[in-house]
């Protein structure tokens, strides 16, 4: 419950893939968290979907820091942050169904834009929009 929570109020995660040189590839990027997967909206073309084709195991973050906790005695390696965070493993694909696409980015819709839930998406902007869905693996969460 507290893993799920997080991840539907979180605006921002971060999607790592490897680049073909075997180095991370890691984008802040707008999410939603539905039927255990995480679905996130871009560009058809760049790095992120390139490496994705390439190879579909990524990982993703997502992090609240919600306070400071300053030490009593104000010592600065004795001071704590209060915090939440989710790390993901999974396997990332590029959705090509143009139904799952538009149930997909009506929900990011509703997520980022709530006021504008009520509007229809254009199919041409559906089928030129990128989604990729993570099929969620591994999932670990921390707080303190």
């Amino acid at each position: 419950v507290q893993i799920s929570g997080l991840l539907e109020r979180v605006q921002v995660g971060c999607l790592a893939s490897l680049n073909t040189d075997n180095t991370p590839y890691v984008t802040p990027v707008h999410y939603i968290y539905l039927d255990n997967s995480i679905y996130i909206h871009g560009l058809p073309k760049g790095q992120q979907i390139s490496n994705i084709v390439r190879d579909s195991k990524v990982g993703f973050t997502v992090y609240d820091m919600q306070d400071i906790l300053l030490d009593p005695e104000e010592k600065p390696c004795d001071t704590n942050t209060q915090y939440e965070s989710v790390i993901i493993n999974g396997t990332a694909a590029v959705i090509n169904d143009i139904e799952i696409k538009k149930a997909a980015l009506q929900k990011i819709v509703e997520k980022y834009m709530p006021h504008l839930s009520d509007r229809p998406l254009p199919d041409n902007m559906v089928k030129g929009t990128a989604v990729i869905r993570i099929m969620i693996e591994s999932i670990t969460g921390k707080y303190y």
